[in-house]
């Protein structure tokens, strides 16, 4: 569990790190914002899919990513070590999020 804290740490320095829009202060911000999003997500992301089922249907899963802005524009508001430029950097930020997860999880 440690060991999939780390990486997820790990990805979320390196997103901010790609994107010029996606602002965070150091690695202690990167693990404060690895917990906060880690708890909108097993928080909040439920209730917002299961309100927006039938546009998530209609535009065939692609309403999930603005959903993943919203948690991560969220999450800028909660944590002062975080920003975000706007919403488009958030849902930039959000795949760039997934890929280097993805690509952590495969090497390590």
């Amino acid at each position: 569990m440690i060991y999939s804290f780390l990486i997820s740490v790990l990805a979320v320095y390196v997103a901010a790190w790609l994107l010029p829009g996606v602002h965070l202060n150091g690695f202690w911000s990167s693990v404060g914002l690895t917990i906060v999003l880690s708890l909108l997500n097993v928080l909040v992301k439920p209730i917002l899919v299961l309100f927006t089922i039938p546009v998530t249907l209609l535009t065939l899963g692609l309403f999930l990513l603005v959903i993943d802005a919203i948690i991560v524009l969220l999450a800028s508001k909660l944590l002062s070590g975080f920003s975000v430029d706007n919403f488009w950097w958030a849902i930039l930020y959000s795949i760039i999020l997934s890929i280097v997860s993805s690509i952590f999880n495969s090497i390590f």
